[in-house]
């Protein structure tokens, strides 16, 4: 072969040994792994380490796509139940046996309401995943379907919480004042409660009245999802004032402590109004002579509850000619309530009741020209006018639930009375 290449012109043995070359430079250029392990410092496994690494390796899991999820929001229909919404949205009675056996949180499903919206959520092949249901403004219960079966939780938010405050006098009554300042129905119900044992809000309030209220406003995310609690508020009757400043009990005391609940209420039902005062010389609208009216009648709706005045045991609870259904309470030794005309007695004879515990119904029966109330207020076997009678005085909060309720009660009532001369001011 050595002899061929000599006999080779020159420029063929030039260009030969110039590829010779090149092809021999290939060869020695290190390859890329071994570049890579001179710019990184050697490292070498043992088998031990090997073999933990590949099984480390083989438990690691595989990601997989979650699949999407597709919300069905729900309205609660009058007369609905859970079985039905079920039905209605292709869900089996065996799901809704399996959350009826989650326990305490999932009990609260049971109490759908009208109006209020449950949630949910199904996997892209239509199978169920989970749902959401609005407890309340800071509280949804949430189902979710799992590997290991159904999970609920109870999901609790942070809300954010506001003073509002509200005012007005009344003209024609009560009720149209507390519209016209903003104040919702049940607000306005809250309310009359606070004073509900110094004042009858039938009788007792008159045009040129005030009151100042300061309540809480309750803010997700910067939207208003709730009206919370009335934190205190004034009432003015007669040119008499009444204030109340809400407890961490959850219950209202004057602003120096001493209980708004007294022992009796001013009036045991609630009213549409008043259609007879106490009078001892009225001319009976039935037979037109002059008798004693030694009560009051609270016209109003049959059917309307009427509430025990004040604790205390059942001493009468049966029907006459002239009384119709009625029901008497003895309190103590001093105290009895009558309860006239109702058309539904809920109490018998010898039993114990509670302040405000429904004890029947507004009626017509007995001689009477309508559906009323009449009730009645004895103090030792002496007719009192309910409405003006000396009640009991409550009882004061203790020296230590006073030191906690005093600041408290005194910044509340500060911001009250600010609002109140602003108010006035502006008036």
């Amino acid at each position: 072969m050595i002899n061929h290449f000599k006999l080779l012109p020159r420029k063929h043995k030039v260009a030969i040994s110039l590829l010779s070359v090149m092809v021999g430079m290939l060869f020695m250029a290190p390859s890329e792994t071994v570049l890579a392990s001179r710019s990184q410092p050697a490292t070498s496994l043992s088998l031990g380490e090997r073999q933990s690494l590949e099984l480390a390796l083989d438990d690691m899991p595989i990601a997989k796509e979650q699949p999407a999820l597709s919300d069905r929001i729900v309205s609660i229909r009058n007369g609905d139940t859970l079985s039905a919404i079920f039905a209605r949205n292709g869900l089996p009675s065996s799901l809704l046996h399996e959350i009826d056996q989650l326990g305490k949180s999932a009990e609260e499903l049971q109490k759908i309401y009208p109006g209020k919206q449950i949630t949910f959520s199904f996997t892209h092949s239509g199978e169920f995943a989970g749902l959401r249901y609005p407890l309340d403004a800071a509280r949804t219960l949430e189902i979710r379907s799992t590997a290991q079966g159904l999970k609920s939780q109870v999901l609790s938010a942070e809300l954010e919480h506001r003073t509002q405050f509200a005012q007005a006098t009344v003209s024609s009554n009560f009720w149209n004042a507390g519209v016209s300042a903003g104040l919702t129905p049940n607000q306005i119900m809250n309310l009359a409660g606070m004073f509900a044992w110094d004042l009858d809000f039938g009788l007792d309030i008159h045009a040129n009245d005030s009151f100042t209220v300061l309540y809480e406003q309750r803010y997700k995310d910067g939207i208003k999802v709730d009206t919370g609690h009335i934190l205190a508020a004034e009432f003015i009757n007669q040119g008499k004032v009444y204030k109340a400043v809400r407890h961490s009990d959850g219950n209202y005391y004057s602003p120096e402590g001493r209980a708004m609940r007294k022992s009796f209420l001013r009036a045991p039902v609630n009213f549409s109004h008043i259609s007879s005062n106490f009078n001892p010389r009225r001319l009976h609208p039935v037979t037109g002579q002059v008798r004693p009216h030694r009560g009051i009648d609270y016209a109003a709706r049959t059917g309307t509850p009427v509430l025990a005045a004040g604790g205390g045991v059942v001493v009468e609870s049966g029907f006459s000619r002239f009384n119709g259904n009625y029901v008497v309470i003895r309190h103590d030794g001093t105290y009895l309530t009558k309860y006239l005309h109702l058309h539904q007695r809920m109490v018998n004879k010898g039993e114990k009741v509670k302040q405000e515990q429904q004890i029947g119904t507004v009626g017509a029966t007995g001689r009477v020209t309508g559906p009323h109330l009449h009730y009645e207020f004895l103090v030792n076997g002496v007719h009192k006018d309910p409405k003006s009678v000396d009640l009991p005085q409550a009882a004061f909060l203790s020296p230590n639930e006073l030191a906690q309720f005093k600041p408290r009660a005194n910044k509340l009532m500060a911001q009250l009375n600010k609002v109140s001369d602003i108010m006035l001011a502006k008036n």
